[in-house]
């Protein structure tokens, strides 16, 4: 059997996990919104047409934030539509997703449903179609007391209360050509730092994110962040990140995707210190990887083949495999070591559209495959995150070259708590993987779990909705912690390091 070493020193902790790492998204795209999170009629439906059987599993998911409405939606939708009587909101046609909204579903109902979710609502502008005037517009509606014509509109509408959202962005990939209101790096870091300094004049604590490239594999990457930064670093908290991943024809490429992720953090926070730094400041400024997944992108632009403009057709539905658990828990292991520039992130997305959470119109949920990582690390990954000095056999894999097998880190919190999180990334080898702590303390081991199949393309499905689940991992502890990880296998380990 191969075998893996790590040794924790918590004096190598990078900084405090933050809750707003376990993120979702919700865009108007596919069935994410009608028949996802909403859905009036269902026998789960609660009395604002919110499925509670999706409420639930978004509680049992850990989610923290949920960024909304888009996504390449947000750069032709016109907030208005979306607010005051139903009955007498616009259906207009959606050019991103080729399909038909009915507005049916709303600011309103977002901030409603975010309530009922106890999560935080983060809001993306349209900076595509649509600019300064209409971003403060909205703010105002959105988070100004009353006595003005926009509040008042809102307080009519039914909410006294301002929604005091604290967190937006400022606008989606505009450096894409697919995005409405494509713009130069140039035009769009002008556009952002007008509007955000618009917003700080409303209110200047803020978060606001400035869009970074839409993938590292454009050909500005890298040239978009700095342009763009260099017009508003000193207005903005954070830079967005936006990193999908798909299993190609070798699959252990595939499970090292982290070490891709790894790469896109540095790059972009290496760019970013540079920035402010030729321009004399000293801020630091926070990467939101706010869409990032594993998605079959390649699979949907082959067959995607648009007939008339329906509502809320089927787009992007995958069904997420064991492989596929286990590059999401790899990737979440990767933004935890970073936790010193990762301050937030966004699962994209939260229901049916490439999702942990799927369901059927009048019918059940389920949870994905890619469910089960993302829950437990959401729950357990507290207090600080210590990176592991690590030796492990190598792979050599076509696009990221040699790679270890094993890939962990370790949170720990003040009262000597400790959550392990470990992939084992060979596609047909266990690895004997030993933890050990640097100053000699024991480590006990308090209970484990592990994702793992014979089959590494299994599904969950809605015939066998548990067809791929976590199940209890046994192991040695004392002097040393020893865990027998399987081959394609995400773990997680709660111990206690005294």
């Amino acid at each position: 059997m191969l075998e893996a070493r790590a040794t924790l020193d918590l004096a190598e902790a990078v900084g405090p996990v933050d809750p707003r790492l376990f993120g979702s998204f919700v865009e108007h795209m596919g069935r994410c919104v009608y028949s996802g999170i909403y859905e009036p009629g269902h026998p789960a439906a609660d009395a604002e047409g919110f499925r509670t059987d999706v409420l639930d599993l978004v509680a049992e998911l850990g989610v923290t934030q949920v960024r909304y409405p888009g996504g390449n939606f947000v750069s032709g939708y016109r907030w208005e539509d979306g607010v005051g009587p139903v009955d007498e909101r616009p259906t207009r046609l959606d050019l991103a997703w080729h399909s038909r909204e009915t507005n049916e579903f709303g600011l309103g109902e977002f901030m409603r449903w975010t309530a009922a979710a106890r999560v935080e609502p983060v809001i993306t502008l349209n900076l595509g179609t649509r600019g300064i005037a209409e971003a403060l517009d909205l703010l105002e509606y959105a988070n100004h007391a009353g006595g003005t014509t926009l509040s008042d509109r809102r307080v009519s509408y039914g909410s006294a209360e301002p929604y005091d959202i604290r967190t937006w962005c400022l606008g989606n990939e505009l450096d894409g050509p697919w995005q409405l209101g494509h713009r130069t790096a140039h035009e769009y870091g002008r556009l952002a730092a007008e509007t955000a300094r618009g917003m700080r004049q409303f209110d200047p604590d803020l978060r606001l994110v400035v869009a970074g490239s839409s993938a590292a594999s454009m050909p500005t990457f890298g040239a978009w962040e700095r342009t763009v930064l260099e017009s508003c670093w000193d207005l903005v908290d954070e830079i967005s990140v936006h990193a999908y991943y798909e299993e190609g024809a070798d699959l252990a490429d595939f499970l090292a995707s982290g070490v891709a992720m790894e790469g896109l953090i540095e790059t972009v926070a290496g760019i970013a210190d540079d920035v402010v730094s030729r321009a004399g400041g000293t801020k630091r400024i926070g990467l939101a990887l706010d869409e990032w997944n594993v998605w079959y992108l390649r699979r949907h632009q082959a067959s995607f083949q648009p007939q008339g403009w329906p509502q809320a057709p089927r787009l992007c539905e995958d069904a997420y495999t064991l492989a596929d658990a286990v590059v999401v828990g790899g990737l979440l292991i990767t933004m935890l070591r970073h936790a010193d520039r990762v301050s937030s992130a966004c699962l994209s997305q939260l229901v049916n559209v490439i999702a942990p959470i799927k369901t059927e119109p009048d019918g059940p949920a389920w949870r994905e495959a890619t469910f089960y990582p993302f829950a437990s690390t959401a729950r357990h990954a507290r207090g600080e995150s210590v990176p592991l000095s690590l030796q492990a056999p190598t792979l050599i894999t076509p696009t990221h070259g040699e790679v270890c097998v094993v890939d962990a880190v370790l949170t720990a919190t003040e009262d000597e708590g400790a959550s392990l999180f470990a992939v084992n990334r060979h596609p047909s080898e266990p690895v004997e993987f030993v933890l050990d702590a640097a100053d000699g303390r024991p480590i006990r081991l308090l209970g484990a779990q592990v994702l793992t199949d014979s089959d590494v393309h299994a599904t969950n499905s809605i015939d066998h909705p548990t067809r791929v689940g976590p199940r209890p991992l046994g192991g040695d502890d004392g002097e040393a912690l020893r865990l027998r990880l399987p081959p394609v296998s995400w773990a997680h380990a709660n111990l206690l390091l005294r």
